[in-house]
This record gives C-alpha cells, structure tokens and sequence, in this order.
C-alpha cells in the first residue's frame, strides 16, 4: 500500500503537495500502514485476557491432571519401566543413603543439635518428597548452610543445651515448610530473581568459610567463639592456642584428607565414581573402629544416640515464632535459589519439565511433616543429588530406598554411632563446605563483569565479618540498587543506517552507519516508566544538540527538525512515562520540533491511544519502520531547504510564528526523488524504467 507522505490532518499540504510540480519520474513513498487500536482492543485489557487464559487453562485440565498437580509423583509412576529402571533407581538410593547417614549426623551438629535430630530430618522428609516432589533426582535432607543457619539465629535465643532451642529449630522447620507451600501455590517464586547469582555466590562462599572455622574446635581440642563473624571466631582460636591438643587435629586431618582425596578420585575417574559417595562412611567406619579398639582420652565421641524411629509430635513454642520468620524467610530463599535451581538444572539433563512453584510446594510439604517427626529444616543438597544424578537414578524411588536406609540406621545402628568421634564428623562438614568455596565464579566475574565482582565482593566480605543476616540484607539491597540504577538509566542508542539498507543500527556498534540531516532517530532499550522519563529527556535534548555532521546525509540544514522514536524494545509504559512524552512534545513544537513514534507493540501503543497521545501527536506519525518515518520526514526535511531562502520576519509571538507544517505549504516546486533526498546530491530523477515500489536505497558511491 502506498500512501503520501503529506499529513492527512493538514489539507492545505496534501492540496500543495498535489499540485507542485514534482517530476513524473519521481517515486513515491512506500509505507506499511501502522494498525492502530480498535474500540474493541482498547476496551480489554491485558490482565483479563491473562486471568481468562489462565481460567480456560483450569477448565480444560482432566481428573488425572488435577491430581498430577497435587501428586507429582503419579507422573513418573504412569510411565516408569520395572525393569529397566529400578535397579538403577536400587543403587542410586543405598549410594545416596550411604553419603546421607553419616552428613545427616554431622549437619546436625553444625546446626548445634544432637546428631540423632540429624537422622530424624533425613527419614521423614525423603519419603514425603518422593509423594510431593517433582524433580526425579534431586536428593532433600539437612545441609550445612541450613544448618548453618539455624544455629546462627537459634543461638541468639536459646543454648544449645537446652530443650528450647531443640523445640525451636522444629518449629522453624515447620515455618518455613508453611512459607514455601505459599510460596508455591501463590506462584510468587518469581520474588527470589531479584537476587543475582553473584550475591548467592558470594553468600555461599563467605558461609562455607564461617562453616568450616565453626567445625575446627573439634580439630583444635578446645572450644572456641560460635559466632557467625570471623573476626571473634580467629580471636577465639588464637586466645585457646594453649589448650591445642594432638590427638584430635592428627585424626580429623587424616580423615579430612581420606575424604578430599576420595571426593577427587570419584569425580576426576568415572570408573570411581562411587568413592565419592562411599567417603564419608569410610571416615565414620574407620574413625568408629579406631575409637572402639584404642579408646582415646584425648578424642570425644559423639556419645548415646536414641534408638528407634522419631514419634509423632506437635512443634511447640509458637511464643518465638515472631522472632524467627526472618530466618524462615532467609532459609526459603535459599530453597528457592539452591534446590529449585538444582531441580531445574537435573530435570533438563534428564529430559522432562519442572514447574519451580510446584517444586517449592513439595518442599514446603515435606517440611511441615517433617516438623511432627522432630525434623529440622531440609532442603536439596547439591551434591548428594549431583552423586544420585550420576548414579543413574531415574524416579523417586531412589529417594525412597535412600528413606529406607536411614530407617534402618534408626532401627539397628545407632548403638554403633556412640563411638562415631566428633573430628570425623567434623571432616565430613569441612570436605562438603569446601566445593561451596566458589572463587572459580570470582574470577569469571572479574573477567566478565566487573560490576557482578563487585557484588560477589561486597556480599561475602559483609557476611564474614558482618555476620550473615547482615550479608545478605547487604548484597540483596546493593543487587537491587543495580537493577533500580540500571532500569532509571536506560541504554539509548542513536541509529544509523546501513549503507545498502533499509536497516537501522547503532551508531556506536556499527561506525558505517550514517544518519540524516535535520533528524534524529532514537532507541530506548527499556519499559519507559516514572523512575527513567527524566534520564530519558535529558539525553534526548543531549541529542538534539550534539550532532555528528561527518556522517550526515540528506538535504543540508542547519538544525533537527525530526525526531523519530524507535519503540520496538519498550515493553510498558505507565501514565508518567505517557505525560512525559506529551511535555516532551509540547516542548519540541515550540521549537518547531515533530515526534516521530515507529514500531510500537501492542500494549504500548493501546496506552497511547487511552491516553491521547496518538491523536496529540497525529496519526500520521506512527509508523511500523524506521524506514517509513525517515521517507516521510526527509521529504519534510527537503520541503524545508526549499524553502529557506525566502527570509523570514522575527516571530514576535507563538500565533504569529509559522509552523513548520505552514513553511512546507510554501515549498517551490524543485522536487527531488526519494533516492537523491537520501544521497544528499541533486541528481536527475530515477528513470522511468526502475520499479517504483522497490526500497530506496543509496547509489553505490555512497
């Protein structure tokens, strides 16, 4: 479809513009006609077309899919091959419940509770998230930023010896098994993006650091400081210097490094694969035979461990339960951020989908029963599900044999564990905290990002010495403050065309590219909304001013008179963002100045109508390319060169200056093609011959 380029709002220049003399061989400008919104499109309204989608969605779900959604588990089930899957699923679970067994204990005690509280979290959630769960690897019991994290909070209230502070970390459990169901079936999991990776790293890296100072009282013989900052941890370790004893720093190093050296072989030689797992059940066995034969003094054990599976209970101590939601809130985080990623991350190594909220609902599930078994908050382990993942588990039923060993740890081993030491124990924490060292991402971001080093910076320095409440408030607003600095300053760029094109690109990103005399075409990379209207004004005047006459084609004027909006990356625009555009507008028509929209979507576009904007500005000047406007506006441009060597009185008021609209109405009757008006140079017309629908582009010299 072609249409003039002559404003259809101003009858005398289409009259003038029809009946100047322009050569017969001229070509028209061809321009796709912008489909403006209807009555009808301006009357609905995204959100009810999303809530009807979502509704439509509901109703077309069957009984079977209803109850998939409440009971994962039925879809791996419908589909799992007996006998090709379950031995796989067999080893995979007594590998898992292998590695668990003796973590579990250890986790526990990090947490500053009894190491059977260890073996209770580990029996009851794995089954419940074998039923409620949808990832088909990921391996759920106590981990040590948990714990971590439950000694850190739990500490400030109550000791670790007494009764409360047991009741307490079960009603965290139950906390935050209650904020992760919400989470999921509200579908608010989306809350936790705002977080970058680099502040988890960061978080991550300075908390194993924490983890692994906390354990090595058990190394040094003494007690020492069980704060959550390191400075008050290294004081307490250098005040006790002279209560060092031998026998337990000997045994736990050797343990340490039977692990490390275990861990190595099982992930650097596929063949080994399964020392990984098989290390911290040889540490507990050979520290268990050591301590049973020769008795060390010098050496504590874990000492009675209660036998027998956990009974069912009600969490007590509700009175605290104000006191601890920061933590639950912190410790959801972390499921959300660590297990759903991992989940995510299995789910497309094993080919199937994984909705994160309804992971989140499993979770929150398996927490709140696991809360009336004495179980304290669990979560996925990253690298129980990376040994489950490469020991070919293929369902739950992995988590459910993995359940099964831990079951009979409780019925018939637990009399072994008395003799377990403590150094051990604390081996197996510091070799499964030190993966979590991330410096590997450190450095990447240094090479990437510098801005994200700074974060991972900011975020592990303040949780050391800070403490980790403070550390993650810390990197959680600094991470914002980049996103809100980012989102308020938009990257705008100036476009140019590229020679032999009708595309238009970044001046800066490509050099070739020119631009046109007298117009200005513009690019905001953003939604356009109150917090970055004023940034946005600011580098369109910027623009308007500094212009780059080296690369300039067209008719040669002495000012911009155009300026062209490309909105192909805005996505939203909010009712400030709207009335800045009209100021904008206003602004530019006193100064002669007309706006130029192209290529707005939808959404943009139906609040511009609502709001009158598309009326203010003419609909004329909308347009769906780039190319479109700069046709329309370099005929404009041309219009005005003509015109200007009339002189022009001084305007003594705005009703007395003529608009540039009225000086285009007065234009002499010279007429140039499209083609010359691009170039810049006067040439003949195009022939006669040459297709006139064909884009105009530019002679091969230029």
């Amino acid at each position: 479809m072609e249409i003039t380029y002559a404003s259809p709002s101003f009858s005398d220049l289409r009259a003038a513009a029809t009946s100047s003399s322009m050569p017969s061989s001229a070509r028209p400008v061809r321009i796709i006609p912008l489909q403006h919104p209807t009555a009808t499109t301006s009357s609905s309204s995204p959100p009810n077309a999303a809530f009807s989608r979502w509704t439509a969605k509901l109703r077309r779900m069957t009984w079977m899919e209803w109850i998939e959604f409440f009971l994962p588990c039925l879809r791996w089930i419908r589909i799992y091959k007996w006998r090709e899957y379950f031995q796989v699923d067999l080893m995979a679970g007594i590998t898992v419940g292998v590695m668990l067994v003796p973590q579990s204990m250890s986790y526990a005690k990090l947490a500053g509770l009894q190491p059977i509280y260890g073996l209770y979290s580990g029996f009851v959630p794995l089954f419940v998230y074998a039923i409620f769960g949808s990832s088909r690897q990921l391996a759920v019991g106590p981990v040590a930023l948990v714990s971590l994290l439950v000694s850190n909070v739990l500490g400030n209230i109550a000791d670790s010896s007494t009764e409360l502070y047991t009741e307490l970390a079960i009603l965290l459990s139950l906390m935050v098994g209650i904020m992760e169901c919400i989470m999921g079936l509200l579908r608010l999991g989306w809350l936790i993006r705002f977080i970058s990776h680099s502040v988890i790293s960061g978080f991550t890296t300075a908390s194993a650091i924490v983890i692994g100072l906390s354990q090595a009282k058990y190394f040094l013989g003494y007690d020492i400081d069980g704060s959550s900052k390191i400075i008050p941890v290294v004081k307490s370790i250098i005040a006790g210097a002279d209560k060092f004893s031998w026998p337990p720093f000997v045994m736990g190093s050797i343990m340490l490094a039977i692990l490390l050296v275990m861990k190595h072989l099982g992930k650097s030689r596929k063949y080994l694969r399964f020392l990984r797992a098989a290390g911290p059940l040889t540490a507990v066995v050979l520290g268990t035979v050591f301590a049973k034969i020769f008795h060390p003094s010098s050496i504590s054990l874990v000492g009675d461990i209660p036998q027998g599976l956990p009974k069912f209970s009600v969490p007590k101590s509700f009175e605290y339960a104000q006191s601890l939601i920061p933590t639950a809130l912190l410790i959801t985080g972390v499921a959300i951020l660590e297990s759903v990623g991992i989940a995510k991350a299995l789910a497309a190594k094993n080919g199937y989908e994984l909705d994160s909220n309804q992971e989140l609902f499993g979770l929150g599930v398996s927490n709140v029963l696991g809360s009336f078994f004495s179980a304290y908050p669990t979560t996925g382990s990253f690298s129980r599900s990376a040994v489950n993942h490469e020991s070919g588990a293929k369902s739950g039923v992995s988590g459910i044999v993995s359940g099964i060993i831990m079951t009979c740890a409780l019925l018939f081993l637990t009399p072994l564990f008395e003799y377990i030491p403590q150094c051990t124990l604390a081996a197996i924490v510091i070799s499964a905290v030190i993966g979590l060292v991330d410096y590997d991402e450190a450095i990447f971001l240094w090479r990437v990002d510098k801005k994200d080093f700074l974060l991972w910076t900011i975020t592990s320095t303040t949780t050391l010495f800070l403490g980790i409440e403070i550390g993650v408030l810390v990197g959680v607003g600094v991470s914002l403050a980049f996103v809100i600095h980012e989102s308020a300053n938009p990257h705008i760029a100036v476009l140019g065309r590229l020679p032999g094109t009708t595309v238009y690109r970044n001046v800066k990103q490509y050099p070739e590219a020119y631009t046109y005399n007298g117009i200005v075409i513009v690019r905001v990379d953003a939604p356009i909304y109150f917090a970055n209207t004023s940034y946005i004004k600011d580098r369109l005047r910027e623009y308007e001013v500094d212009v780059d006459c080296s690369k300039r084609h067209g008719p040669e004027v002495e000012r911009i008179y155009f300026v062209i909006l490309e909105m192909a990356p805005v996505t939203y625009i909010d009712s400030s963002a709207v009335q800045a555009l009209k100021d904008l507008y206003q602004e530019y028509k006193l100064r002669d100045i007309q706006i130029a929209i192209s290529n707005p979507s939808p959404e943009v576009l139906l609040t511009l109508s609502r709001s009158g904007l598309v009326e203010l500005i003419g609909k004329e000047w909308y347009f769906v390319r780039v190319h479109d406007a700069v046709q329309v506006c370099l005929q404009h441009v041309q219009s005005l060169k003509g015109g200007s060597n009339s002189p022009q009185a001084p305007f003594s008021s705005l009703e007395d200056k003529p608009s540039l609209f009225a000086r285009l109405s007065k234009e002499r009757g010279e007429k140039l093609s499209i083609t010359d008006l691009e170039s810049g140079n006067g040439r003949p017309p195009l022939p006669k011959e040459r297709d006139s629908q064909l884009e105009p582009l530019l002679s091969k010299d230029h």
